[in-house]
């Protein structure tokens, strides 16, 4: 299983690469796709700014624009013909575009940036360089012009700032767009616990990629022997601290100790505070926490300002005390920080 924006940029590529192949790149005969991005949301909207939907002409689709009432729309006008341009923008809700007839829960209205990608070389190429971004490598910004003109552009991007921007020509009207695009969300898990596989679960549902990193032989041996049932989930068979000093982290990326075994817990932390990851946590009492923190100044050669960015203990305080009420706290905790929220403010 893979991010849902993910999965939608791949079968794009999908779909342009199996036309071209067929009929030839920028052939007459190949079939086009068009890309939905979610630009705007008023009111109660399912779906946020920058959401994904790739469609092909006869309905088939991948992503989600508002959950179903919208997608049904697009896809029969689609049917129809409609979207010949490059790149045009469309409204749904309370005075939609063209009158859509679409009611959106509260009142909420949507707008669409909605792109016609062809089998051509650049926008393969374009959407493959979005593919690089979402597994990892260098934020992208996207420029979409609107009009007789349309075009798209890709610049490396620093990542900050709001995910969708409109750019106004000089009489105030829409001219185009920058959307940002990065990295998808990862959750890194040093080692296997009932915690940690709870955690995963949870990860999983929210969109996470999730990456469990474990060394130890009967933790792998409990795994294998039920069958790693976690779907959606990467095991890989290594200390988290070689995977994450490899360059298993990214500006989007949590990394979650929480096996108790100071081998796997520290080791770990060591290497993530020194990592461009969002969030750092592992999971222990106050007092032990107090105790690695000692520990990881004396051992692990980490300064205040290293130890400061590791959250001990781990997760938002709600009384957990299951493992599942524990992987919740947690995962709120890291939902909250990626969302800028400050604890106060909960």
């Amino acid at each position: 299983m893979q991010h849902l924006d993910l999965e939608v940029i791949c079968q794009a590529i999908e779909w342009l690469e199996s036309s071209a192949s067929e009929t030839g790149a920028c052939a007459p005969s190949s079939e086009p796709i068009w890309l939905c991005t979610v630009l705007a949301t008023f009111g109660s909207s399912p779906r946020e700014p920058g959401a994904w939907l790739v469609a092909r002409g006869e309905g088939l689709h991948r992503g989600s624009l508002s959950g179903g009432c919208v997608e049904d729309d697009f896809l029969a006008r689609l049917a129809k013909g409609e979207f010949t341009a490059a790149a045009q923008v469309i409204r749904y809700g309370e005075g939609g575009h063209q009158g859509a007839s679409i009611e959106l829960p509260c009142g909420g209205l949507l707008e669409v940036l909605v792109e016609r990608f062809t089998a051509c070389e650049d926008d393969i190429a374009h959407l493959k360089a979005l593919r690089a971004t979402l597994e990892g490598q260098t934020p992208r910004l996207r420029h979409v012009i609107l009009g007789e003109t349309s075009r798209r552009a890709l610049e490396e991007d620093s990542g900050l700032g709001e995910r969708v921007e409109r750019l106004n020509d000089a009489n105030g009207q829409a001219s185009g767009y920058q959307l940002r695009v990065g990295p998808v969300a990862r959750l890194l898990l040093a080692g296997l616990s009932p915690v940690a596989e709870a955690c995963a679960a949870f990860a999983v549902s929210l969109g996470f990629e999730v990456i469990i990193c474990e060394p130890r032989e009967e933790m792998l041996a409990s795994w294998d022997a039920r069958n790693a049932p976690l779907t959606g989930v990467r095991l890989r068979r290594e200390l988290p601290s070689r995977f994450i000093a490899a360059g298993g982290c990214h500006a989007a990326t949590a990394v979650v100790a929480l096996t108790h075994d100071p081998r796997i817990d520290d080791l770990a932390m060591i290497e993530a505070v020194r990592q461009p990851a969002f969030y750092v946590g592992v999971m222990g009492s106050l007092r032990t926490s107090q105790a690695r923190a000692a520990r990881l100044a004396r051992s692990g050669g980490l300064n205040d300002g290293e130890i400061s960015r590791i959250v001990m203990p781990i997760g938002l305080n709600l009384g957990s005390k299951t493992p599942a009420e524990i992987a919740l706290a947690v995962m709120a905790d890291i939902v909250r920080i990626r969302r800028g929220r400050e604890r106060h403010a909960l």
